[in-house]
């Protein structure tokens, strides 16, 4: 009875964290260049090295519980806005911008230029070249071409910084379309491609978002109601057969 009080537990727990994800995602369907997280689970046998391998230890003592998230890395829409310092990414790859904390990484290219015609990304952050330095655009007729070169009435005057990273590398989601990554990771990006004028929608598929909110919500209200029934059975044990004994 313990064992399964405790797997519910874990299991409603797990859920509760599931559905703090996805409805971050959902809060998140108009955010330029955002990634949605995927939850990933995994089980754990309470007290393996003491549970015997039969079925029904298995069944009670085999608690779910979630291991953490990934990023679904799957290109959002691109939409045309007209302003020559929008910029997105068709294909892998990111953005690298100097935040207070360090390097970071976004795929929202909503840049703007400071007084001093320092480029900077919506949250502020210094864009970065690709020679890691801070990018300064004077005044002119701005071009991004396809690989990142940027140029000022028909000048180059410097060229966007594009990473990439290795399958399975954990990239940490900051907020605001903005990652972080261990560092010496990044690869230049060695396929994508800068869309003048444009920027990337959210990747996270309105319909498959309200989904799984609705099997994370039956799942977690089914263990709530397992959770009521146990404590009830505990309780009626506490109360008609412990006086007994």
């Amino acid at each position: 009875m313990d064992s399964g009080y405790y797997a519910v537990c874990a299991g409603l727990a797990a859920q509760t964290q599931a559905l703090d994800l996805v409805a971050h995602n959902l809060s998140n369907l108009a955010t330029t260049g955002y990634r949605g997280e995927q939850t990933t689970f995994r089980s754990l046998m309470a007290g393996s090295g003491a549970v015997s391998a039969n079925y029904l230890n298995a069944a009670v003592n085999n608690f779910g519980v979630l291991s953490g998230s990934r990023l679904d890395l799957s290109s959002g829409s691109l939409a045309p806005t007209g302003n020559p310092l929008d910029a997105a990414i068709a294909g892998n790859g990111f953005f690298a911008v100097q935040a207070p904390q360090g390097v970071l990484y976004t795929r929202d290219g909503s840049f703007h230029l400071t007084s001093t015609g320092q480029l900077v990304s919506g949250e502020g952050n210094t864009v970065l070249s690709e020679t890691g330095a801070a990018i300064t655009v004077p005044s002119g007729d701005v071009t991004i071409s396809s690989d990142g070169t940027i140029s000022v009435n028909g000048n180059i005057v410097d060229k966007l910084q594009l990473a990439e990273f290795a399958p399975g590398t954990n990239l940490i989601a900051l907020g605001n379309a903005t990652y972080a990554a261990p560092a010496g990771v990044a690869l230049p990006a060695a396929e994508a491609e800068v869309r003048q004028g444009m920027l990337e929608g959210s990747n996270v598929s309105p319909t498959e978002g309200v989904v799984q909110l609705i099997v994370v919500q039956r799942n977690a209200d089914m263990l709530g109601r397992a959770l009521g029934a146990i404590d009830g059975q505990l309780n009626q044990i506490a109360v008609q057969d412990l006086p007994k004994v």
